[in-house]
C-alpha cells in the first residue's frame, strides 16, 4: 500500500490558552490506485491531515507509512516522499512565480536534481496532461485565464511524478466550466494514468459523481471510511455533522417520504433521473 496512516494525532500550540487538537486517533491506509474522497465541515481536520500525508507536517504522535516505511525515521528522504506525494493546495495559481509557464512547471523536477532533458520532458508531458495548449508555453502565468492557472498549477505537481496525488478543494473558486475541466483532469489522471487520488471538496455532488471511497472526518476524528454510496447513506448522522448529502440523493429521499416507489441508495443526477424515470413508469 502506498501510505499508513497509523493512530497519529496532531495538536495545535500545545501547552498554550490557543491549543487545539486537529487530529485524535485517525488511522486509515490508502491503496495503490484508489480514488478517494476526504471531506468534513470547516476546522474537522481536513486539510490538516492533508499536509500529513507527504511530510509537510508531523503528527505528535503515531505514524504514516509510504511503501512501508515511516517517513519520520532517521535519514528518509523527505525530497523524494514530496515527489511521490503531490499535495496540490487551494488556489494553487497563487504559487505560480517564474517568467514563463514552462519554466515554472519544471521548477519542481529540476528540484529533484533530474539532467535538463528529462526536466523538459516531465514539464511537457505534464502541460499535456492537463490540456495547456503548446502556444501557451511560454506566455507569463498571469496571462493565462483562472482556469489555466489552476492546470498550470496541477501541471508543476504532475510533472514530479506523484504516485499519490491530494487535490485540497481544487474546484474552489472556478465556474461551473472550470470546475468540470479540473474534476475531468483528475478523473483522467486515475483512471488513465493509474494515479491514487485524494479528492478534498466540500461539494457532495462532486464526490458522489467521482470517487469510489469517502473519508469524513469530525472535530479531528475519521468518522467515516467506506465505499461512496454507502457513506452517502446515513443522511441524518451527516446532517448532525453539518454535512449534506447529495442533491440527488436527497431528492429521492424526499420522494419516497412522498409515496413515490424509489431506490434511496443512488446519489448521482444521472441515476436519480432514471429511477424518477421507472418509479413514475411503473405508476402507468
Amino acid at each position: 500500500m502506498p501510505i499508513l496512516v497509523n493512530h497519529i494525532d496532531h495538536i495545535y500550540n500545545p501547552g498554550t490558552v490557543f491549543e487545539k487538537k486537529a487530529l485524535s486517533d485517525v488511522s486509515f491506509s490508502i491503496e495503490d490506485g484508489e480514488y478517494i474522497g476526504l471531506v468534513g465541515h470547516t476546522g474537522s481536520g481536513k486539510s490538516t491531515l492533508a499536509l500529513h500525508l507527504n511530510g509537510l507536517m508531523k503528527p505528535d504522535s503515531g505514524g504514516i507509512y509510504f511503501d512501508g516505511v515511516d517517513i519520520a525515521s532517521e535519514g528518509y528522504d523527505m525530497k523524494a516522499l514530496r515527489g511521490k506525494v503531490g499535495l496540490v493546495f487551494q488556489y494553487p495559481e497563487h504559487q505560480l512565480f517564474e517568467e514563463d509557464v514552462f519554466t515554472d512547471v519544471c521548477f519542481g523536477p529540476k528540484n529533484l536534481g533530474l539532467e535538463r532533458q528529462e526536466v523538459e520532458l516531465r514539464a511537457y508531458e505534464a502541460l499535456k496532461a492537463v490540456g495547456i495548449e503548446d502556444d501557451r508555453f511560454y506566455v507569463s502565468p498571469f496571462d493565462l485565464s483562472g482556469g489555466e492557472k489552476r492546470r498550470a498549477a496541477i501541471a508543476g505537481v504532475l510533472a514530479m511524478k506523484p504516485k499519490v496525488l491530494v487535490l485540497d478543494e481544487p474546484c474552489a473558486g472556478l465556474d461551473p466550466h472550470g470546475r468540470e475541466e479540473i474534476l475531468s483532469i483528475a478523473d483522467d489522471l486515475h483512471d488513465s494514468l493509474g494515479i491514487t487520488v485524494v479528492l478534498i471538496s466540500h461539494s457532495m455532488d462532486d464526490l458522489a459523481e467521482h470517487v469510489d471511497r469517502l473519508l469524513v472526518m469530525h472535530n479531528g476524528q475519521l468518522v467515516m471510511d467506506g465505499p461512496t454510496r454507502e457513506v452517502f447513506m446515513n443522511r441524518k448522522e451527516l446532517e448532525a455533522m453539518g454535512l449534506a448529502v447529495p442533491e440527488a440523493a436527497a431528492v429521492l429521499s424526499d420522494l419516497k417520504g412522498m409515496g413515490l416507489p424509489v431506490r434511496t441508495d443512488l446519489i448521482t443526477v444521472e441515476e436519480a433521473k432514471n429511477e424518477i424515470i421507472r418509479a413514475l413508469r411503473s405508476r402507468f
